[in-house]
């Protein structure tokens, strides 16, 4: 199963740079140091948000959870960084209860990288 909707799913500005692309930030430090380090740019977090949309567009759902307040969809599987990296990215979205379109929760590396 893939994340329902992807083109059309929510990934806000204040989450890629004030979250995913910000080094000042003290659980998305860690995240900004390696999206950083790969090119992305609080600049143009849109090129960010459209690469995650792909993330979602050509990964499988690895885990899918039903919560109160919507469904939460876990998808991992390699993604084509800004320098060419290759990195096994997971990335996690939400769709609220009475809601078809997600929107991104957060995502972060997996595993070691490699060159293409």
């Amino acid at each position: 199963m893939k994340v329902p909707f992807i083109n059309e799913a929510e990934v806000p500005q204040a989450k890629i740079v004030l979250y995913l692309l910000n080094p000042e930030h003290r659980a998305g430090r860690s995240k900004a140091r390696f999206f950083s380090g790969h090119g992305y740019a609080a600049e143009h977090w849109e090129e960010m948000a459209e690469a995650l949309r792909t993330h979602g567009r050509k990964n499988e759902v690895a885990k899918q959870e039903t919560t109160p307040l919507g469904v939460r969809l876990v998808v991992e599987g390699p993604l084509a960084l800004r320098d060419g990296v290759v990195a096994e990215i997971r990335s996690v979205w939400f769709i609220e209860s009475g809601e078809r379109v997600a929107r991104l929760v957060t995502a972060y590396p997996l595993r070691q990288r490699k060159r293409i």
